[in-house]
């Protein structure tokens, strides 16, 4: 007993060709959206937990930061917290306040070569991945800044333009 192709109404009221593109139209649209919803997940940012003076010093932080940074917008990870922001997509730069101290400034690293802009030493540390990590040292509160590799001129840049609002906000 053959079965019988039931070919439903819509389409057999098109021509011919049509019938016949229909299918793989749809298949290949199919598959361009879920490609298009796989794009990389963002990782997971610890969010730090300050406490007393350093609390306070990083929410004033969090109050002053630019909706947008060197030309990418702010999106700052889920779920919001004040001690952490975030600008551009993947990859994307991120501050956190009120990290704890850096075990590496207690060993070998501590004596690395270490940038200043207008006064504010940003330890630096360069990560597997070729992104740089910069933390503010020398004041009340710990700020770090995660450049990502190859979006900026400078891997330094973005720590460099939030130099004013980590000074104004976090006393030395």
């Amino acid at each position: 007993m053959a079965r019988e192709l039931r070919v439903p109404k819509a389409l057999t009221a098109l021509p011919t060709p049509v019938r016949w593109l229909a299918l793989p139209v749809a298949l290949t649209c199919s598959v361009v959206v879920l490609v298009g919803s796989w794009g990389p997940a963002d990782p997971k940012v610890e969010v730090p937990h300050p406490s007393g003076r350093a609390a306070d010093y990083c929410r004033s932080l969090a109050a002053a930061l630019p909706a947008e940074l060197l030309g990418h917008a702010r999106k700052d990870p889920s779920p919001a917290s004040p001690y952490v922001a975030a600008w551009g997509g993947s990859p994307r730069t991120v501050l956190r306040c009120g990290i704890d101290r850096p075990e590496e400034l207690n060993g070998e690293h501590a004596m690395d070569l270490s940038p200043s802009v207008d006064d504010l030493t940003w330890w630096s540390q360069e990560l597997d991945d070729g992104s740089y990590r910069f933390v503010a040292t020398m004041r009340a509160a710990y700020v770090e800044v995660l450049s990502p590799a190859g979006v900026y001129g400078s891997p330094l840049d973005p720590a460099a333009a939030l130099t004013p609002l980590v000074k104004a906000s976090i006393p030395g």
